[in-house]
């Protein structure tokens, strides 16, 4: 006979079914810490992992613990410890959860439900969610991010195929009631209702005395633990790595592993927490799990940043916050220069005092919603949201009349902080004289050099990047400064790379950047520099890039300026550069700062004997198609170019720029953007024929017309594949163009007939057409009546390289496995050429303004449409356009404010440009695109407004620091 004391406790207990990613072990061990609260309450937990079952059976010893081994997402694919494989993960969870997902939900479903389930909780697998409510159980997430956010970024690399991968996830993650968000979050933008909970940290079993006992470490001897999840990766680990008087515990060495004398392998069954309780750092790579604990055992974390892991910026900026964190640079942590990073490490003081009991916390909440106690809230589709625009910025969700509350460590991570400039800044300059060139009544530039000014007062920032700017200028010395905007793409867009005249305006938006150079003696190095260098000064480059965490970047990046030569004292090729710049993508940005330096060794012959110093400061934002990088290497080679005395015309210094983006970065783009940046004047538009790059122009743009710029949300990368195959394919269909025009000259000369005037022009346009350079060459009566009908929509690269052997584009290359549309991309820049110069005529044109602006917005629109159907659109971008076009519908003929918009730049997202009528009117019909687009993706846009000077018209400023 059962008691009823028994009886009770069955009733209690609870059947809860734990999803676990596969994505590394720092999943599974804070799993582990909310089930062992579970189990311990009585409860039964299954957990289902792709993890072997020792990670869990070993810490919860239990028959109430069961795990059961399937695997329903891979996670992040990773190609080395340090590396994710973008296009390989979004591949190998289409395999894994995508294409066997009806048989996973109905085996999960019925799995569910043959238990008894109560709650499902997934950490933080996508199909859980939905098989739960197949099975008519609650659901709950649990987690610092989402893979929506993770995989988007990922289709922008690796191309659009995947992006319904993107929605599915964002739909199953809907389904859940909610989610208890830990600390260091990203942006999760499918739940629309959270639940903070505190860090989730291990306990620690054994004392700091403990633990040196146990290996035989004296007190006198300091401890770095090497913890990289377990991942050796045949580091090649050296006796000199570190410093006399320190000892390394290395994680996850097995026993038979040769290490120097001063590593020490504890074995892959040591207890991880007990060892970085007991260390003085940790070295090792940024994951949930080495984060928590640093934090929560306060112990110095010098870090490895680690390429394409989208969530590492929102757990660094929280190290960084609480004075935990430590960048190593990664050739300095291969090459084995630790010493300095580790004595910085010491100096820390982890400040880190709020609840670490979030194991326990999370299991609360998880037996309240089990037993009902949590009423179940109105799910909303995020899906929806995703779908009109994948919001790739770090932006902090907002509920609609519910306002979360931003952390200190996540308000850091905003560029506004980051670059300094705080509202109410006097925009008079007093900190320094001007020795040359005037500000131009340029509040942003005044702005700046206040930010500089007081960089002498932040080498106890917080802010990593400040203290490291600190500490490159001499401020005795002069220092030179250059600005460079963004551009607005108001016509003409992608087809500047087949030839064709395009309108531009250069943006408010603007990059900043000051130049010092001093000889190798008297300059003021980074530590780990010194290091490095062998007794005797040599040149070295030092930049920071301010506002580099907002972007997942790398804030600093040196190197000897003798890199840039081989051992015969030549310069290296743009090919090397181009890799040596790509070993590690958190400092991959470095190219566009650095790259114009090997260009203006290789083009112009320039010597560079001194040492380099170079701050950046951009306010041009980025991946918003207004080309933020054009304005970050216009401004790099102008201030360079200032501080060496080199005269360089604006339009050369636009074409060497390209030169920079092109072969060095290696993103296939069009010479617009930098002739912008660089010959661009304020409120005018620059009319150019890229043929190479002639400016034909400035328009003026008429006071009772305006131009805006939208954001979509929607990440823009001129090196994305979209952009790259539709390049790709406007060039294939020059090709073949020419060889059908060289084909019909020769059946036509073959016939032997007389000419008569109607020959002599067709053989005229098949000579020039024969020889076509660029494919705006051709007129759009030309292209139906002989072309149209022959290009193919598609072709794969084998075929054509096959049959026409190149395509003669020197910055993309044809992949043979690759589908290539032609058709599309071909068309394109032919019709966009014809309208970008009835644009030009239109805009300074006199007449009715009401029909100028209707037909100037009908050429936009068409322009737009001409974007789609090469596969350059977005969703974000459509519906901007949209939200226009129901605007001016929907306005009386008396107030139509707003004419017309389009996709800009490279398209697949990014800004869209707006055509208006100037005044408050037009304003608030902006304001309400503005409104309207938030209410429906969740996604409040950057609205550009304004224009200001081209790097040429601004010229720079050789400044000093007075004398305090």
């Amino acid at each position: 006979m059962v008691s009823s004391d028994s009886m009770r406790d069955q009733r209690q207990e609870l059947v809860v079914v734990y999803y676990v990613t596969g994505h590394g072990f720092g999943h599974a061990t804070r799993v582990v810490e909310v089930a062992r609260h579970l189990v311990a309450a009585g409860h039964v937990v299954y957990i289902v992992s792709g993890a072997p079952d020792f990670v869990f059976k070993r810490e919860i010893p239990s028959p109430k613990l069961h795990v059961r081994k399937v695997l329903l997402d891979c996670g992040a694919v990773q190609s080395d410890a340090l590396t994710v494989d973008r296009q390989a993960s979004l591949e190998q969870y289409s395999e894994t959860a995508v294409l066997p997902r009806a048989s996973i939900l109905e085996t999960e479903s019925r799995w569910l439900r043959s238990i008894n389930a109560n709650l499902v909780v997934s950490d933080i697998v996508p199909v859980a969610c939905r098989a739960a409510t197949e099975a008519d159980i609650p659901s709950i997430c649990v987690s610092n991010f989402s893979w929506d956010f993770i995989y988007a970024d990922y289709v922008t690399a690796a191309g659009h195929a995947h992006q319904s991968i993107i929605w599915q996830i964002a739909e199953d993650y809907s389904q859940a009631l909610f989610l208890i968000r830990l600390p260091g979050y990203c942006p999760m933008p499918a739940f629309r209702d959270v639940v903070d909970a505190p860090l989730v940290v291990r306990e620690v079993r054994k004392s700091r005395e403990q633990v040196r006992k146990e290996f035989g470490i004296p007190d006198d001897k300091k401890i770095v633990v090497f913890n990289f999840g377990g991942q050796l990766a045949n580091w090649s680990l050296k006796e000199e790595f570190l410093p006399a008087g320190w000892v390394c515990l290395v994680c996850g060495a097995s026993s038979d592993q040769s290490l120097p004398p001063n590593f020490i392998g504890p074995g892959r069954d040591a207890y991880t927490p007990d060892l970085i309780a007991a260390s003085d750092c940790m070295l090792g790579k940024i994951g949930y799990g080495t984060v928590s604990e640093a934090l929560g055992y306060k112990v110095p974390f010098v870090f490895i940043r680690r390429d394409y892991f989208n969530e590492e910026p929102f757990l660094r900026n929280m190290l960084e916050s609480y004075r935990c964190g430590v960048e190593m640079i990664r050739r300095d942590f291969l090459s084995g220069q630790w010493e300095p990073y580790l004595q910085r490490a010491l100096q820390m003081k982890p400040c880190y005092d709020l609840p670490l009991n979030g194991g326990e916390t999370v299991a609360r909440i998880l037996e309240g919603a089990a037993r009902g106690d949590i009423a179940s809230v109105r799910k909303v589709i995020g899906a929806r949201r995703l779908r009109d625009a994948i919001v790739f910025g770090y932006q902090i969700q907002r509920v609609p009349g519910r306002e979360v509350t931003i952390p200190d460590w996540y308000t850091q991570s905003q560029s506004e902080s980051q670059l300094g400039l705080l509202n109410g800044l006097n925009p008079e300059v007093e900190e320094f004289e001007i020795l040359h060139g005037d500000l131009q009544g340029l509040s942003d530039t005044a702005l700046f050099l206040k930010s500089l000014a007081r960089l002498k007062d932040d080498v106890n920032s917080p802010l990593r990047e400040r203290v490291a700017a600190a500490g490159i200028f001499s401020w005795e010395e002069e220092i030179f400064v250059a600005r460079a905007p963004g551009r607005l793409d108001v016509m003409g867009g992608i087809a500047d790379y087949s030839g064709s005249l395009v309108l531009q305006m250069p943006i408010r938006e603007a990059c900043h950047v000051a130049v010092q150079r001093n000889s190798p003696g008297k300059q003021r190095v980074w530590k780990h520099i010194s290091a490095r260098q062998v007794p005797g000064c040599k040149p070295v480059m030092q930049i920071v890039s301010l506002g580099s965490e907002a972007s997942n970047r790398a804030p600093t990046f040196d190197m000897d300026l003798s890199d840039f030569f081989d051992a015969q004292g030549e310069p290296i090729s743009y090919e090397e550069a181009r890799r040596y710049f790509s070993n590690d993508s958190s400092q991959r940005w470095a190219a566009y700062v650095a790259g114009t330096i090997l260009v203006l060794i290789r083009e112009l012959g320039f010597k560079c004997e001194d040492c380099i110093s170079i701050l950046v400061s951009s306010a041009v934002p980025e991946g918003k198609g207004v080309s933020s990088s054009a304005a970050v290497e216009v401004a790099s080679m102008s201030a360079i170019a200032a501080a060496y005395g080199l005269e360089i015309e604006p339009r050369q210094l636009a074409i060497l720029c390209q030169k920079v983006e092109n072969l060095i970065v290696g993103a296939p783009c069009g010479v617009m953007d930098q002739m912008t940046s660089a010959c661009g004047e304020a409120y005018k538009l620059l009319a150019m024929v890229c043929q190479p790059a002639e400016v034909k122009e400035h328009v003026n743009i008429p006071t009772d017309v305006k131009f805006w710029g939208i954001d979509s949300g929607i990440k823009h990368s001129v090196g994305g594949a979209d952009y790259g195959s539709v390049r790709v394919g406007a060039f294939m269909g020059r090709q073949m163009i020419a060889q059908l025009a060289a084909e019909k000259l020769s059946e036509k000369q073959d016939n032997g007939n007389g000419f008569d005037e109607v020959d002599e022009v067709e053989t005229e346009q098949l000579l020039d057409e024969k020889n076509l350079s660029y494919l705006c060459n051709l007129t759009t009566e030309r292209y139906e009546a002989s072309y149209a009908n022959m290009l193919p929509e598609t072709i794969e690269g084998k075929k054509f390289l096959d049959k026409y052997g190149s395509h003669k584009d020197s910055v993309t290359t044809i992949l043979p496995q690759v589908s290539y549309p032609v058709k599309s991309p071909t068309a394109h820049p032919i019709y966009e050429n014809s309208r970008v110069e009835a644009f030009a005529l239109l805009l300074e044109a006199a007449g009715d303004t009401t029909k100028q602006l209707y037909l100037l917005g009908q050429l936009m629109y068409q322009a737009h449409l001409s974007y789609t159907k090469c596969g350059l659109g977005s969703t974000g971008t459509d519906r901007l356009v949209a939200l226009v076009k129901h605007m001016q519908r929907h306005s009386t003929s008396e107030n139509t404010c707003l004419f017309g918009a389009k996709i800009s730049g490279g398209g697949c997202g990014g800004t869209v440009c707006v055509v208006s009528t100037p005044g408050v009117d037009a304003t608030k019909q902006i304001l309400e695109v503005q409104q309207r687009y938030k209410e429906a993706t969740g996604h409040l846009p950057f609205i550009f407004e304004g224009s200001s000077p081209g790097a040429g018209k601004f010229g720079h400023l050789r400044i000093i620091r007075k004398s305090i």
